[in-house]
């Protein structure tokens, strides 16, 4: 869609980037990670990203002034959490996140612009798309993570080089991976190309303090895993023993609701989805309906009828605070 329109992410239910939506007032809210103490009638100071100049465009924000030379102040508009800043973009932003992404894109013709190259220059050592625009970073509200990409073309095959200045590495990366493999799949398909590699580069990768539990989990699971992965190797039968004896047990459970869900008990549970995922005949694909031809005829809807992620299956659901 080439859209900065957060309304066209709700129609097709993905909530991503809800935090970094605009207002309908034309202000953007930043709100504290964690309120303590929830102050409805807290105000703060909004400040005017138009106020520093383009050659300097991470410089001091001033206030914003409203039609009566008076500053404009800003309420907190989520209740139980408390406002930390605001920044006003104007109304003709609200339900966007400014000038970014989606918005870049469209402006240059990003995608168009590359597949018409790889049809017709498909050697071309200029396939650069940039997501950072200098002129346009004051009144995005959050200048592009992966700012941009390299695409070349050796024997056929579309190999992609992928540039991120930022990474939240729980929450982020695993998107930005799969968006953009799923975005090589595709250009590759329309331009009669093979899919080729992603080099993936980060500059500033990072993990948040509270997403620290849930990394630990993470890593606590892969553990497991590889521990479950190597008995099946190396002691089958072990591994096939403590399978059956797995399944008795949670089939009693299901009897008793009663029970607590234990440490213990969440444990078991756990192995059993990783033992169907070390058993599994078939791993997670991509399925992409080779019946496409023309990247805008992809089906974008909420039912992407032409792309899926299929035979996929998981441990279970961490869930990661975003950081504003």
């Amino acid at each position: 869609m080439q859209s900065n329109d957060v309304r066209e992410l709700h129609k097709r239910g993905v909530h991503i980037w809800d935090e970094w939506m605009v207002d309908e007032d034309g202000i953007y809210r930043i709100y504290e990670p964690v309120t303590d103490k929830y102050d409805k009638d807290k105000e703060v100071v909004v400040y005017d990203p138009l106020s520093v100049p383009v050659e300097n465009p991470t410089g001091e924000l001033k206030p914003k002034y409203n039609e009566d030379g008076k500053i404009m102040t800003a309420k907190s508009l989520i209740e139980g959490k408390n406002i930390k800043e605001a920044k006003f973009f104007g109304k003709e932003y609200a339900y966007t996140i400014g000038t970014a992404y989606g918005f870049i894109t469209n402006r240059y013709k990003h995608t168009q612009n590359l597949i018409n190259t790889l049809r017709n220059n498909k050697i071309d050592r200029r396939m650069v798309k940039s997501l950072w625009q200098d002129e346009f970073l004051r009144t995005a509200v959050l200048p592009s993570c992966v700012w941009s990409t390299e695409w070349d073309v050796t024997a056929d095959t579309l190999n992609l080089s992928v540039h991120q200045r930022s990474c939240d590495t729980p929450l982020g990366l695993p998107f930005n991976v799969t968006q953009y493999a799923t975005l090589l799949k595709m250009i590759a398909q329309v331009t009669d190309l093979e899919a080729g590699k992603i080099n993936y580069s980060i500059k500033d990768a990072h993990i948040y303090v509270n997403q620290i539990d849930g990394i630990k989990e993470q890593i606590a699971r892969y553990k497991r895993y590889r521990e479950l992965l190597n008995q099946y190797k190396d002691h089958f039968n072990d591994f096939k023993n403590y399978e059956m004896s797995l399944n008795l047990f949670i089939d009693k459970l299901e009897e008793r609701p009663d029970i607590l869900e234990t440490e213990y008990i969440k444990n078991c549970k756990l192995d059993k989805k990783i033992i169907d995922i070390i058993e599994s005949e078939e791993k997670p694909y991509l399925w992409l309906d080779k019946n496409i031809k023309e990247f805008s005829s992809f089906d974008n809807s909420k039912e992407l009828k032409h792309s899926k992620i299929k035979s996929y299956k998981h441990m279970g659901r961490i869930d990661f605070p975003i950081a504003q």
